[in-house]
This record gives C-alpha cells, sequence and structure tokens, in this order.
C-alpha cells in the first residue's frame, strides 16, 4: 500500500533448525508450537474465562479469514469465531427462505433494528438483495448485532466491517452499540501488495464443505490430482473431516482484481482513515518482505513458493515442484510474499502484548 510503511515483523528463531512443511497441518501444529509456544499457552488460558474483539482490516481478498482459521487451528477454535460480514448477508438471506429462521431473525430485528425501514420493509430489502444492491449500514449493524448475539462468550474476529465510509463512524461505538461484554478490543491491520491479491484470485480455489481456501500455483495442499477430461490439476482438501474433497476455484477469480478495482480503492479509503484512529490498540500483519532483508527475519519455508506440477509418464503420479516466488510491492521493491502461517504467528505475538500477558 504506497505511502504506508509497517514494520517488519521477525519470525525467525536463530537457533530453530528444524524446517517445516506449511502446507501440512501436523507440520503446522509443530511449527506453531515451535514459534509462538508460550504465547499460545497465555493464550489458551485467556480464553478460558476471557473473550476479545479483533476488527480485520484489509482490502478484498487480503488473507481475512484465512488468518482467523490460522489463528484458531493454532489456538484452539473452542472459544474463538469469525464474523465475515460478507457471509452474513448472504447467510441472512438464505435464512429468510426459511419460516422459522426468518421469524427469529424479524424478533430479534424488533428488538434491535433502528433505520428509516419498517421491519417488513427491511425484510423485503433483504429478500431482494443482489450482489448490485448495498445493504444500507444501519441494517448492517443489526446484522452483525444478530450474529454476535447467537455466539455468547466467545472470542470474536470480525471481517469486513466498517465497508463503506459511512460506516466507519459507527465502527468507532460498535462495542457500546452492540452491547457486548466490557472486553478488550483492537484493530488488526492487513498490508498486501495489489500484485499478491491478484495473483492469489487467478490461482485461488476453495473447499465445498470447510470453505478453506487454497492456490494451485501459490499456496497448494499436500494432495494433488489430475482431471483426465478437463486436462488439467487440480488441489485436494487437507482437513480430515472433508474426506479429500476437490477444491474449486470462483467463478470469475481468473479475471484478478480488475473486476474489484473500485472496492480495492474504498478498502484503502478505509484503511488510511482508521489507521491513523486513536483510542484503540492496532495490530499490524505485513504480507510481504523486502528480498533483501527476508534472510534476517524469516526463514526461506516460510516465504510464499510458486508450485508447478507434472505428471511421471510411468506411475500418472503428480509430481510437485517449487521455487521462491518474487513480486514487487506497492512501492515497486522486489518482495517476497509470506506464507498465511507466519503471519499467524505475528498475529498471535502481537495479540499477547495487546492484551498485556
Amino acid at each position: 500500500m504506497k505511502g504506508i510503511h509497517f514494520p517488519l515483523f521477525k519470525t525467525k528463531i536463530d537457533k530453530l533448525r528444524q524446517k517445516f512443511d506449511l502446507s501440512d497441518p501436523k507440520e503446522r501444529k509443530k511449527y506453531f508450537h515451535a514459534k509462538a509456544g508460550k504465547e499460545i499457552v497465555k493464550l489458551r488460558k485467556y480464553l478460558k474465562k476471557n473473550t476479545f474483539v479483533g476488527y480485520l482490516l484489509g482490502k478484498k481478498n487480503s488473507g481475512k479469514g484465512t488468518y482467523s482459521k490460522l489463528f484458531m487451528e493454532a489456538v484452539g477454535a473452542e472459544h474463538v469465531q469469525h464474523i465475515s460480514v460478507g457471509d452474513v448477508v448472504r447467510d441472512v438471506f438464505m435464512a429468510i427462505s426459511s419460516k422459522k429462521r426468518k421469524k427469529e431473525l424479524v424478533h430479534f430485528l424488533e428488538h434491535n433494528y433502528r433505520g428509516f425501514h419498517s421491519i417488513e420493509e427491511t425484510v423485503e430489502l433483504i429478500a431482494g438483495k443482489s450482489q448490485a444492491t448495498l445493504i444500507p449500514s444501519e441494517l448492517i449493524l443489526a446484522l452483525i448485532k444478530y450474529e454476535i448475539s447467537k455466539r455468547p462468550k466467545k472470542a470474536l474476529f470480525i471481517d469486513g466491517f466498517p465497508r463503506a465510509i459511512d460506516q466507519i463512524t459507527h465502527s468507532l461505538f460498535l462495542k457500546e452499540i452492540i452491547g457486548y461484554r466490557d472486553d478488550p478490543d483492537f484493530f488488526i491491520f492487513i498490508e498486501v501488495p495489489e500484485a499478491v491479491i491478484d495473483e492469489r484470485m487467478k490461482s485461488r480455489v476453495v473447499c465445498p464443505i470447510c470453505k478453506t481456501p487454497r492456490g494451485l500455483k501459490l499456496l497448494t495442499t499436500k494432495n494433488v490430482g489430475y482431471d483426465e477430461d478437463m486436462k488439467q490439476f487440480y488441489l485436494t482438501c487437507d482437513t480430515s473431516s472433508c474426506a479429500g474433497a476437490r477444491m474449486m476455484a470462483k467463478e470469475g477469480d481468473e479475471l484478478g482484481i480488475e473486476p474489484i478495482r473500485k472496492r480495492l480503492e474504498l478498502d484503502d479509503q478505509i484503511f488510511r482513515r482508521l489507521i491513523s484512529l486513536r483510542g484503540i490498540p492496532k495490530i499490524h500483519l505485513r504480507n510481504s518482505i523486502p528480498v533483501s532483508q527476508a534472510k534476517k527475519y524469516v526463514d526461506d519455508y516460510e516465504i510464499t513458493p510458486s508450485y508447478d506440477y507434472r505428471r511421471d509418464r510411468k506411475s500418472g503420479k503428480v509430481i510437485t515442484t517449487q521455487k521462491l516466488w518474487t513480486v514487487k510491492d506497492d512501492e515497486d521493491v522486489k518482495s517476497y510474499s509470506l506464507l498465511p502461517p507466519a503471519i499467524v504467528v505475528s498475529l498471535i505475538k502481537q495479540i499477547v502484548e495487546v492484551l498485556d500477558l
């Protein structure tokens, strides 16, 4: 992001010689223990009786959902949940087709919604929502409250709020508005070069079951298959409960960032406005690191590789090869992009610092 410079975060431990395969869940568990074991213990102890609210702020497709999922993988998902405002709107849109869930939503709105539409008009607005129709900010706020009400005593990562300039003021007073417990809250700013977002989108695939995103080129899984009919390689989900589900690309992702250019520009405005806010702790997550400084701060296996695949002619087995991926950051500096687990180590340690554990 031009003009904004986050400090480099050192995840490298000089005496630690062990290497980890960060695409393997079991290896990631060992990695998190090695890199942030003390902090994870502190957070687990804290979360048994306490909560927090972390507002994830970054451009669209900057990895907010991925970092939340990996945080829960490292620390434990029992006391932590991720709320995506985009998913909330879509889920509510689907929920009103059920009489029971519609009744629950109407009851909640009757007691918590304040706006310029009647409850009936509000429900109709949700029912008629399309991707081209913006939901009013006062309704977004009510829907966030609705989701939080279903998650008592949970630490929360809220992703996608504020999502418009006029929602910034709402976000400043969100804790008071929602009547949430008097627990700590903080902003989590995520800096990712646009070139990284672009390539992530073009190669992204998602598990149809657990919704975990990966990338055919940049974030592979342990098992890679080959579709004989389509003559192309594909990833299968590593999560054991998904039973090797085939990960699929989202329609339109092959175009990269161009279709969401205006959204990225708006996200940039919101990001710059909130980063100057005082009175709330801030966590800074930096995705890129200059090639010239990488050896000092990170291990090679923490750097995003690019993957290529080929099939062995005799066995038909897919063989994966990799190399370190370089990219120009928004200041045109030759850089590496860090793998999500490395950024989550930074997140874990900074949360422990913010909570003063």
